[in-house]
């Protein structure tokens, strides 16, 4: 299986909504890491626990490619944004009803063609704004938040 033929099933296995399909992508002991797992999940099953929890607040999400996957030797990285509506409870945040667009890139190690470790980046803070959770950028509401965190406001902003 080629690096893209990996990452095209990764991103079906996303989208697809059924936990077992990480199973035949990964090693038995994969790590996985992404912004809202608070350690690596270890384990294609723990995984498909992670993603069951993505699908069941976001019942439509679904992953695509953005851009060239890069590899050598036994690394790839592999640029993707999921789209979804946020339409059941996820953990204590009820429902927005919301459609994010969230950007992210998988850095991964491979290991015999498989994904033996994988890290994601996105942007949390932008994901929360969309969600309508956080204050966007430079308004009014962040430069508050701010300064009830002590740090003031931000020169060269309004």
């Amino acid at each position: 299986m080629t690096v893209d033929q990996l990452f095209d099933r990764w991103e079906a296995a996303w989208s697809g909504k059924d936990p077992e399909a990480f199973e035949e992508l990964c090693v038995s002991h994969v790590h996985y890491q992404d912004p809202l797992t608070e350690e690596p999940l270890e384990g294609s099953d723990e995984l498909g626990r992670h993603a069951g929890r993505l699908w069941a607040a976001f019942p439509d999400a679904r992953l695509e490619r953005t851009g060239e996957r890069l590899h050598k030797g036994g690394f790839a990285a592999a640029p993707s944004k999921l789209l979804a509506t946020h339409k059941a409870p996820l953990e204590s945040l009820p429902a927005t009803n919301r459609f994010v667009v969230v950007h992210c890139v998988f850095y991964c190690e491979l290991q015999h063609q498989r994904l033996k470790r994988i890290r994601a980046f996105f942007d949390l803070y932008d994901a929360a704004t969309q969600l309508g959770i956080l204050p966007t950028r430079g308004s009014m509401g962040e430069k508050a938040l701010l300064m009830l965190r002590g740090f003031g406001l931000r020169a060269g902003r309004t």
